[in-house]
């Protein structure tokens, strides 16, 4: 049996398929007589596409993820899935005016017209290629593109079994999916590795179809059929390791290699331990299995090692929702042992300790995503989070100290949440622009699938209906629609418009200003330095040398409240006690200064140690080129009477 695998547009071309390449392994290994091919039509497209119009790997980043939200990327693909190159435009255009600059616009408009002579070509090489079954997977913005393709192999090779997987395709999307698109004889729901093999073997022997975990078939009169989801996870041994055979040569002959530099993806656990007690009200990422599991250290280990050796690749992106925090005390040190430079990307708890961010740094853990979200407690508590906005900024200011890049969103539009929230954070944010700033904008939150806020409408969230794109996108009734989308629109919660606005513009303040701003501390033990270069704040450096001050300071060093502060400082500063009103005048002078951030009550400092290479080379290389400045000024002056300058060194 030739099975072929397709990874259509938008997947990510700067990541060969984890989904993929686990079915490829599992395909080969386990079913007898079976083999696996990916096609990386994701691939293939960038350099079709770029024959034919201006498209760039920006525009690439943008359909892929960046319009994830509006849609746009799978609406560029339902021309090909009607086979109508004008499909609704006028509906998507009425949305999407004032949302799109004009620019964005016409390439999507153009885009959706060529959209079915694309597909046309890659239905034609997957029938000319002669497969057996024809698996697709469907993430994020790949909906439309695989089942357009799907639809075409049908039509030119009835007898090519389609079938599609994926995360959009898990519980109530998938079993929509086979309903109401019939040219998709299969669909699995949940985790493929035992139930794509499954399907196989049944097709290959001609058996039932009935015991097959999670699958949506078709029984004899065409009706669609959904088979119970699993009741449990698949244990982590039966996880199996990625094969990437492929695309990393393809990626070398398209025009993409000039566009991103290749990642391998990397799978160490399924899950998330913090949402088995407390499933963060707005998440719906694990989609039907919550229960965390993960790989055993040395499995998690050898297969890090084994892709590194066998790509030449040495930046990962590790895909587990949250880090094991086992792996801090066993795989990662392995790593720092290895030899390997590895540089990876992984998503954590903003509650870790400094020791171990360090541990990841040295491991090569450079990007993190700790999940911050806000930088306010009680709106913590609203997304149950089970972090302080103090820890947030410990997280921001800690991480900047040990090198790491964190990657974080501001999201706001949480039931219960209010202005007074809010203005605290935003008056004191322009003190944290020398630590990493949040990717973008604030956002207001996405009603998920999966989530708390879309499973229990008693959080606040009523009268949900599926996003506008699906139903520019789709020619379905809102009831299906229903079943398929995984973004929904509600009414809007939480804070109105000028509290949205004051707060974007000092995040934008804050992302424009951060490469120029610096705050550092050096302590001397008798003495502690602080150096500060931010727009809001005049002073330059100061040295703290009460005694009872540098106690507060190093406490600080975590959050406290001003009692707890004013018990521990006293113990410890022995005959300078002072007393709490003290201690908050204290804090409040610190706060004016920019040097404590504070929130529900507790304070926490905010200057890293003056460790950090990054703002040493960037302090490095503006001296260097001040002095290529003056240098070239010199010359310009002295040019006229023939004086010859030297160059720099």
């Amino acid at each position: 049996m030739r099975v072929l695998l397709v990874n259509m547009p938008w997947s990510p071309i700067d990541l060969p398929s984890l989904a993929l390449g686990i079915l490829k392994r599992s395909v080969d290994e386990r079913v007898p007589d079976a083999t696996a091919e990916v096609l990386h039509a994701n691939l293939m497209f960038t350099d079709w596409i770029t024959e034919r119009t201006e498209f760039t790997g920006d525009d690439y980043e943008y359909y892929a993820l960046s319009s994830y939200f509006m849609g746009c990327g799978d609406w560029v693909f339902s021309s090909a899935l009607y086979d109508d190159p004008a499909w609704r435009e006028d509906e998507f255009v009425a949305t999407m005016t004032g949302r799109l600059k004009s620019a964005r616009m016409r390439m999507t408009r153009e885009l959706h017209r060529i959209a079915p002579e694309f597909v046309e070509m890659i239905a034609r090489q997957i029938v000319a290629s002669e497969p057996d079954v024809v698996g697709f997977t469907s993430t994020f913005q790949q909906n439309t593109a695989a089942l357009a393709a799907a639809r075409r192999v049908k039509e030119l090779a009835p007898h090519i079994v389609t079938v599609m997987g994926g995360a959009n395709c898990d519980g109530e999307q998938g079993a929509t999916v086979h309903r109401n698109f019939p040219f998709v004889d299969h669909v699995v729901r949940g985790e493929g590795e035992a139930a794509f093999p499954a399907l196989l073997a049944a097709l290959a022997e001609k058996t039932p179809l009935d015991g097959i975990t999670g699958l949506c078939h078709r029984d004899a009169t065409g009706r669609s059929v959904a088979n119970a989801m699993a009741t449990r996870p698949l244990p982590p041994a039966a996880i199996l390791p990625p094969d990437y055979s492929g695309y990393f040569e393809r990626l070398a002959a398209s025009v993409a290699r000039n566009w991103v530099e290749p990642k391998l993806v990397v799978e160490g656990a399924r899950g998330c331990w913090w949402g088995e007690k407390h499933h963060c009200t707005f998440c719906g990422l694990n989609g039907s299995f919550m229960e965390f599991r993960s790989k055993s250290p040395d499995t998690f280990y050898d297969e890090i090692m084994e892709l590194a050796r066998r790509h030449r690749v040495l930046d990962m992106y590790v895909v587990d929702n949250i880090l094991d925090m086992r792996y801090l005390t066993t795989v990662l040190p392995r790593i720092i042992d290895s030899g390997y430079d590895l540089r990876l990307h992984i998503e954590i708890k903003a509650n870790m300790k400094r020791s171990q961010l360090r541990t990841l740094a040295d491991a090569g853990l450079i990007y993190v995503q700790p999940g911050i979200e806000s930088l306010n407690s009680r709106v913590l508590d609203l997304m149950d989070k089970g972090v302080s906005g103090c820890q947030n900024v410990r997280m921001l200011r800690d991480g900047a100290e040990t090198g790491l890049s964190v990657a974080w969103n501001y999201l706001h539009g949480f039931p219960g949440e209010s202005a007074e929230d809010y203005d605290p954070v935003i008056a004191q944010l322009p003190a944290l622009e020398h630590l990493d700033p949040p990717v973008d904008l604030s956002a207001r939150i996405a009603i998920e699938r999966f989530s708390p806020y879309f499973e229990r409408p008693e959080l606040g969230f009523t009268g949900l209906r599926p996003e506008a794109h699906y139903r520019f996108t789709y020619d379905l009734p809102e009831e299906e629609l229903y079943g398929m989308a995984y973004v929904f629109e509600a009414p809007a919660r939480g804070i109105g418009e000028p509290t949205v606005s004051g707060l974007n513009a000092a995040l934008a303040d804050w992302k424009k200003h951060h490469t120029d701003a610096r705050l550092t501390h050096d302590d001397h033990g008798d003495r502690i330095v602080l150096v500060s270069r931010r727009r809001a704040f005049a002073w330059r450096a100061m040295e703290l040398t009460d005694p009872f001050e540098l106690t507060v300071f190093r406490l600080l060093d975590q959050p406290h409240s001003v009692q707890a502060l004013t018990r521990k400082a006293a113990a410890r500063a022995t005959g300078t006690a002072r007393d709490e009103d003290e201690v908050q005048q204290l804090l409040d002078s610190w706060r004016a200064l920019g040097i404590v951030f504070a929130d529900a009550g507790q304070y926490v400092h905010i200057a890293p140690a003056a460790v950090n290479e990054d703002l040493l080379r960037l302090d490095f290389m503006r001296h260097i080129h001040a002095a290529e400045a003056e240098a070239d000024a010199d010359r310009a002056a002295v040019a006229q009477d023939g004086t010859a300058v030297p160059e720099p060194a």
